[in-house]
C-alpha cells in the first residue's frame, strides 16, 4: 500500500484540465478529502459463473444496488483459471480503487504450492466473513457417510473420483483431504479432477462424471433444497442449521477435521489510504444492514467483518498455518 495523499496536481486558470486529469486517473475526491469511485467499479470472481465467490457477489451487487450505496455502476467480473491465479493478477495490474478481487485461501495456497502471486503482492481491504466446507455425493451414491467415504478411500484410493474446485491444496480440497489425511489415506494417490467452479464440479457430479464433491456449506445447502446432492460431512466445529441441520462434522465422524474459507477483498498494490478508507466504510455499511445479515444468515456464513489493517495480520498468520498444514498434507516440501 502506498503511503500519504494523493499527489496534489497543480491547477490551471481554467481547471477544467486539472479535473480532467484527476477523473482521468480515478483518483477524484470529495471536498473533505475523502475519495470515492468515480466510474463503473469491477468486483472480481476467482471462478466461472456458478462458483462460490461468483455467487456472493451476485448477492452482493444486488444488496448494493437495492441501497442504491453508489452512484457507479457495480459490476461483477468473472476471471477463472489457475485456481484464482487469473484473477489476481488481473487484479495485481490495476492502478486504482476501482477494481477488488474477492480472495480466499487459494490465494495462500497456491502461491505456497507455487502457483500465482503472494498475498502480499495486494492491498487488503476487508474481511466479509468465513465459510465452511462440506463435502457432497449424488442423492442415489452408495457412499452414505464421511465416515463411509474415508473406509472406502482408505481400502482403495483410485475407487472414487473427486471433483475439485478451482485447484488441489485449496481450501475445497482440504475440506475434504484433511480427514482423509487423518485415516492414512495417501491423499497424493486420489483421483482428481479439476473445475473452474463449484457449480462445475457439482454439474459434473450429478452428472455422474465424479463420485464426490467438497464445495462451501452454502453452495452445498442450495443444492440440497432442492434435492440435487447429498451432503456426508462438513469440516465445521459444530453441526451448522437449516437444511444442513442433520449433517455430521467430521468430527462426529472420528475425524478432527475443521476447515474454513475466509472471504477478503484485495485491491491493487497501487491503492491509496483514502481509497481503502472508503471500501472500509462502504462494506462496513454493507455489514451492518438487515439485508445482508440475512444474508449471513440464510447461507452459514460466520460474520467476522476486519479492517485492512486486522486482514494483513491475518493473512501473515494464515500464511504460517496453510505452510504447515499442506507441508502434513504432502503438497509442499
Amino acid at each position: 500500500m502506498t503511503s500519504g495523499m494523493p499527489r496534489r496536481i497543480g491547477w490551471r486558470r481554467d481547471g477544467g484540465v486539472g479535473l480532467a486529469i484527476l477523473l482521468a486517473t480515478g483518483i477524484a475526491c470529495a471536498a473533505d478529502g475523502e475519495w470515492k469511485p468515480t466510474k463503473a467499479v469491477e468486483l472480481v470472481a476467482t471462478n466461472a459463473p456458478g462458483g462460490g465467490s461468483d455467487r456472493i457477489l451476485r448477492l452482493m451487487v444486488k444488496v448494493f444496488n437495492e441501497q442504491k450505496a453508489m452512484d457507479v455502476p457495480v459490476n461483477p467480473v468473472n476471471k477463472p483459471g489457475g485456481g484464482g491465479a487469473i484473477a489476481y493478477a488481473y487484479i495485481s495490474q490495476q492502478s486504482d480503487g476501482h477494481h477488488l478481487v474477492l480472495a480466499n485461501k487459494s490465494i495462500i495456497s497456491g502461491n505456497i504450492v507455487r502457483r500465482g502471486l503472494s498475498y502480499t503482492e495486494f492491498t487488503p481491504v476487508v474481511n466479509l466473513f468465513s465459510e465452511y466446507i462440506s463435502v457432497t455425493v449424488k442423492p442415489d451414491s452408495p457412499v452414505k457417510s464421511g465416515a463411509d467415504l474415508v473406509a472406502r478411500l482408505k481400502k482403495d484410493v483410485t475407487s472414487l473420483s473427486l471433483g475439485i474446485a478451482t485447484s488441489i491444496g485449496n481450501p475445497n480440497h482440504q475440506g475434504l483431504a484433511a480427514a482423509l489425511s487423518l485415516a492414512g489415506v495417501d491423499i497424493k494417490k486420489t483421483r482428481n479432477a479439476i473445475f473452474p467452479s463449484g457449480g462445475a464440479a457439482t454439474t459434473a457430479l450429478m452428472g455422474g462424471h465424479v463420485d464426490v464433491a467438497p464445495v462451501t456449506a452454502s453452495f452445498a445447502a442450495s443444492l440440497a433444497r432442492n434435492g440435487q446432492v447429498r451432503v456426508l460431512a462438513v469440516a465445521a466445529p459444530k453441526r451448522l442449521g437449516g437444511v444442513l441441520a442433520d449433517v455430521p462434522t467430521w468430527r462426529e465422524q472420528g475425524y478432527d477435521a475443521v476447515v474454513t474459507n475466509w472471504r477478503v477483498f484485495l485491491g491493487s498494490k497501487k491503492m491509496t489510504p483514502p481509497q481503502v478508507a472508503y471500501w472500509e466504510r462502504t462494506f462496513r455499511r454493507l455489514n451492518e444492514s438487515a439485508e445482508w445479515k440475512k444474508e449471513l444468515a440464510d447461507n452459514f456464513w460466520a460474520n467476522d467483518f476486519m479492517t485492512s489493517a486486522e486482514v494483513r495480520k491475518m493473512l501473515d498468520a494464515d500464511d504460517i498455518q496453510q505452510r504447515a498444514f499442506l507441508k502434513a498434507l504432502a503438497l509442499t516440501k
